[in-house]
């Protein structure tokens, strides 16, 4: 038996299968919140932007651009630890199961499903965004489940030319070589230039059920729609319908509600308003975005999203007694 993830410690969450997890968030009512954290340069010298949102409230964290190539720096992940034999700090990349030392939540892992880069729509059109080491490929997903990883997010990132029959087939495939042994995150709140965003409403809500059916058949746990008010368009209605939906099709689904395009980085005022309109939805994880400064959202906004979720005594309970 297990306890809410919102109210769950650091011992308590390493001991969660898959199954487990996904039973924790669902007796969360509604309040967890998921961060995402972009694998470059860190907001603040001296730790990880993971370790960051996890200290301003984060109940789950993911991180965007991380290579499953062991062989590549990743400079999000350079920590320093203490030498007992030297008594000095040496310097050292962790790679996900390492962080685990450090981050008391759930970590996962972003993987694309892209047809590849373009860069008329991309926030990076110098850089090649579709890359092998991140791919959703077998390779790399069974190199997720060696590094522990407790779940896995499969969509695409803006640029990369990323459709719904993309989304679709890698998340088949994932479930084929992941079973029950991670989360399956899946579906499309980004990258909206190429192929509209579920709920977008240039796209008959018919088309949006259809893909988030696709979806749940080809094995997603969780389902991602947007977030109502960062993105044009979309309302906390057709959101709560596409949530109603994923619901009632395959009881136990879960939906994800993500806060996106930069709004991440916004004033706290914004960043509430977004969170409530979320919960408005029926959402049961809200996440909040990369694309602030430096990697991750403001972490006053992770914070201000908590407190709006959960209010003080929860988020505080994260906060002090988490790595119980």
């Amino acid at each position: 038996m297990v306890r809410r993830l919102i109210s769950s410690s650091r011992s308590e969450i390493r001991k969660m299968s898959a199954n487990d997890l996904k039973t924790s968030i669902l007796a969360s009512e509604g309040r967890t919140v998921l961060c995402q954290n972009f694998i470059g340069h860190t907001l603040c010298e001296g730790t990880t932007n993971a370790e960051v949102s996890q200290a301003f409230g984060a109940d789950m964290i993911f991180f965007n651009g991380y290579s499953m190539d062991t062989s590549v720096i990743q400079e999000g992940l350079i920590v320093e630890e203490w030498n007992e034999a030297t008594e000095t700090f040496d310097t050292k990349q962790y790679r996900l199961k390492e962080m685990k030392k450090l981050i008391n939540v759930p970590l996962g892992v972003y993987l694309e499903c892209g047809a590849g880069d373009d860069a008329t729509t991309s926030t990076a059109p110098e850089k090649q965004l579709i890359k092998n080491d991140r791919i959703a490929s077998k390779e790399n997903l069974e190199k997720a489940i060696q590094e522990e990883c407790d779940f896995v997010v499969l969509a695409g990132n803006p640029g990369t030319r990323t459709s719904y029959q993309t989304i679709v087939e890698a998340t088949r495939q994932a479930k084929a070589v992941v079973g029950d042994k991670m989360l399956l995150f899946a579906g499309k709140w980004e990258d909206g230039v190429f192929e509209k965003v579920l709920g977008d409403p240039q796209v008959p809500m018919s088309t949006h059920k259809q893909f988030v059916q696709e979806l749940i058949d080809a094995g997603a746990d969780v389902i991602c729609l947007p977030m109502p008010g960062c993105r044009p368009g979309i309302t906390v209605e057709d959101i709560r319908e596409l949530t109603t939906f994923t619901h009632t099709y395959k009881p136990g689904t879960l939906v994800m509600s993500f806060l996106d395009c930069s709004v991440e980085g916004a004033d706290d005022d914004s960043i509430r308003q977004c969170t409530l309109w979320s919960k408005m939805t029926g959402a049961d994880i809200h996440a909040i975005g990369d694309a602030g400064l430096s990697g991750m959202s403001s972490p006053e906004g992770i914070y201000t999203m908590s407190i709006a979720l959960k209010g003080r005594r929860l988020t505080f309970r994260r906060l002090g007694a988490g790595g119980r």
